[in-house]
């Protein structure tokens, strides 16, 4: 364990930084937690940091404890209404590097015009939970292969879900696919805790601009129409136009929007 004593002000005693566990900080004031950090990989590789702590002094020195072990490049994200937090990591040295939208999107097609909406002629779309597991980690790899060779998959909203390592499906009954007679053209991927999230909307290079990425939204969203939820919500990030056009035309709303700050 890593241990670093200063004097907040906090109290007449030191307050102590001290690693706790793998990537796990506290900052301990008279043996009171009063902060703490974390470091996580993220599926996409990426290592992401995280500090909660009620004094701007607490935070500076658990970011300095875990900048001097942690590798580098590290991540995090911020609400971007959150000034006090987002100065806070840009003290640490940490600069904006995109901006995301979080949008609600509406579910019922009378609302986003997608109720006639129907995939291209040769394509038909496989519900959630009855794809072809081969066919869809293909059609997976395929899309992150084509955005890796153009834009680079770091350029993507960072994903959150856990996975096994090397294994970009997490459950493959989450995924509605865009199927033509022999192969996956597209897919969508829809995880449902509190609310519905749309994690994943993508298709193969060569298949775009057919209307297919329109059709598996459609379908995604009548689907969680029935099921009784109003609303969706995914992220966009800002330079996305075609993602962005693709969901405010359906008449999504952007509410709130995140920074992702990098060091």
């Amino acid at each position: 364990m890593n241990t670093k004593p200063f004097t907040s002000g906090l109290s007449e005693n030191a307050v102590t930084v001290t690693r706790v566990a793998d990537r796990q900080w506290h900052a301990l004031d008279d043996d009171l937690v009063v902060g703490r950090g974390h470091a996580q990989h993220r599926p996409d590789g990426r290592l992401y940091v995280s500090i909660d702590a009620w004094h701007g002094a607490v935070f500076d020195r658990l970011a300095e404890a875990m900048l001097a072990e942690l590798p580098a490049p590290l991540h995090t994200v911020v609400d971007e209404a959150d000034a006090e937090l987002t100065a806070a990591w840009r003290r640490a040295g940490f600069t904006i590097r995109r901006r995301e939208w979080e949008y609600a999107v509406p579910t019922d097609p009378q609302v986003t015009g997608l109720d006639a909406v129907l995939p291209p002629a040769g394509v038909t779309i496989v519900p959630a939970g009855q794809a072809d597991e081969s066919l869809l980690r293909a059609v997976d790899r395929a899309i992150r292969d084509e955005v890796e060779a153009t834009v680079g998959w770091q350029s993507m909203p960072a994903e959150v879900i856990a996975r096994h390592e090397g294994d970009t499906i997490v459950d493959p009954s989450k995924y509605a696919v865009a199927a033509a007679p022999d192969r996956y053209l597209g897919l969508i991927r829809v995880v449902t805790a509190i609310r519905p999230r749309i994690g994943l909307v993508a298709v193969r290079a060569g298949e775009q601009r057919r209307g297919i990425a329109r059709a598996l939204l459609a379908h995604a969203l009548s689907t969680l129409h029935r099921s009784g939820f109003t609303a969706a919500w995914t992220e966009v990030q800002e330079p996305n136009q075609a993602a962005t056009a693709l969901f405010e035309g359906i008449g999504s709303r952007p509410m709130s929007s995140n920074l992702e700050l990098v060091r």
